[in-house]
This record gives C-alpha cells, structure tokens and sequence, in this order.
C-alpha cells in the first residue's frame, strides 16, 4: 500500500521489483494497480473463474423414476417423492418420469393422474418448470425448486429446532 503515486514513479518500481505494474480495478478513482507477476495473476483469476462455473453447475438435473410401470405401490411413490423432496430441498431440479408398458398406453389419462398428484404433493417446495408430456412410452414432469418456499420451511424449521 503505497497510496496515490504518479503512474511513470510506479511502472519504474515494477521495473527495480523485476514484477509488472497491473491495472486491477480500472473502474476506480483513481485507478487501483498493483506491483506483482502478471502470468501469476491470471493464473489465479482463471482458477476463481474455474470455481465459479462449478458452483453455477451444482444446479443439476435429478431424474426420478415412478417404477418401470404403472404397476407400482403407493409406498414406493411415496419413497420416491421423499427422494424427489430432498432434492427439490437442495436445490436440485427434478424430472419425474413414468414409464408405460403393454397395455397400459391405452390408459395415459392415469398417468395423467398420478403426475397430477406428484404436482400437488411437492407444491409446497417447488413449481412446475414442464407440464407432464408424453415421449414415446414414457411421460416426464419437471419439477424446479421454488426457493421462497423452501425458505420458509427452512426458516420455520431452525425456528422450530431453536425452541427445544
């Protein structure tokens, strides 16, 4: 920290360090530079950059599978929408696909029905980002997770912990 110097007084001391005067925040007044290794700096801004993209990548897609038919028990939906709730919670986006076999392609208005269902059940932490859609024998649903709301039930559940 050497505070406001003139521009020629500060490349001369970068010349006597052997290091590189860089311009860090142009958008200051004045403008803030510092003395130091240039290859080094952009080193590290592509290492904060590379982080970065991982954190926005965190957001993933989570598929959840009704079972490979429409044959399949009230308790194991209720499983899966425990599954799909945890991730709705994280943050995660959910795909909730049934699948179709045989016969039961003459039966979609059930499908219907059950992806209705689904909706109703995780409405309380998410939003309906695709309407349930039929592609080939399989319907999909996605689910994205509605963050005011898992807010609150974050909130009301610290709320809750903090009273015991």
């Amino acid at each position: 920290m050497v505070g406001i110097i003139d521009v020629r007084d500060a490349v001369q001391m970068a010349v006597d360090a052997e290091l590189d005067l860089v311009e860090v925040s142009p958008e200051a007044d004045p403008p803030v530079c510092r003395i130091l290794d240039f290859g080094k700096y952009r080193y590290e801004q592509s290492k904060k950059e590379k982080s970065n993209r991982a954190k926005s990548k965190a957001l993933e897609m989570k598929e959840v599978r009704l079972g490979r038919s429409m044959k399949i028990d009230p308790h194991d939906i209720a499983i899966r929408m425990d599954q799909a709730r945890k991730f709705l919670m994280e943050g995660h986006k959910v795909q909730i696909v049934q699948n179709f076999r045989g016969r039961e392609m003459l039966h979609k208005e059930r499908g219907n029905v059950r992806m209705k269902e689904v909706i109703e059940h995780l409405s309380d932490v998410s939003k309906v980002e695709m309407p349930p859609r039929m592609a080939g024998r399989r319907m999909s649903l996605i689910l994205s997770p509605d963050k005011a709301k898992i807010d609150r039930i974050k909130a009301a559940a610290a709320a809750s912990t903090s009273e015991q």
